[in-house]
């Protein structure tokens, strides 16, 4: 089932400005933050070194400065809004919901490293990261595959659960989909992403409009 949304509901699922799960993505590991921390107080040595030797004017300076001083602190928000900013590019989007159809899992290499062993060889180290693989359909032959990292709790994914997501298109029919956002799986409220993309107090109310909605035809059919 792919039911059409409206551009304000869109614009609510996928908000302009970075969530807090979105910016919790983009705050990184503490080697990301300690990068951002440089390049922060580098910043700030510079605008003072340029101030010193130009003496620029101090409202345009204190504006730079402040800008450079917080980069650590702002920044994963501008990372967030950007990747967000991509997806309501998009003219339409619809909401699926269909069924896994099937899962699996594999190893995705993630980075390599160089380092030298007690022999004084030179050994590269492969980084990989388990994924899982999802293939989702519904009855009108529409099928997506969708990859994630592997987490615990996606030990409950089972072949046959009802899976919803927001798709993306510039087609105004939904024919032809662009992008696709982070999957969720109501039978065990479980979400599949890397990227939590979507605002899911907003997703779910319309997921549970859908149900309540699908709930009440065969009770108008029976009036009739």
């Amino acid at each position: 089932m792919l039911v059409p949304l409206t551009r304000q509901k869109f614009e609510q699922i996928i908000p302009f400005i970075a969530t807090g799960s979105q910016y919790k993505y983009y705050w990184g590991k503490l080697s990301n933050v300690l990068q951002r921390l440089l390049i922060s107080v580098v910043t700030v040595v510079v605008i003072l070194l340029v101030q010193t030797l130009f003496r620029l004017d101090f409202g345009f300076i204190l504006v730079f400065g402040v800008f450079g001083a917080f980069f650590w602190l702002w920044y994963p928000v501008f990372q967030a809004s950007i990747r967000n900013a991509k997806c309501r590019r998009f003219k339409y989007s619809g909401f699926f919901r269909g069924r896994v159809m099937d899962w699996w899992i594999t190893d995705k290499l993630t980075g390599k490293q160089e380092t030298v062993n007690n022999k004084g060889e030179l050994v590269i180290i492969e980084n990989r990261e388990k994924r899982i693989n999802l293939e989702l359909g519904d009855d009108t032959g529409f099928t997506v595959e969708f990859e994630a990292p592997l987490r615990p709790a996606h030990k409950a994914i089972a072949r046959g659960q009802i899976a919803e997501m927001i798709v993306m298109s510039n087609s105004s029919d939904l024919s032809r989909i662009e992008e696709f956002s982070n999957i969720y799986i109501p039978s065990r409220n479980l979400w599949i992403s890397d990227y939590p993309l979507v605002r899911q107090d907003f997703f779910n109310e319309v997921s549970l409009r859908l149900r309540e909605d699908r709930q009440d035809q065969p009770r108008r059919r029976r009036r009739n």
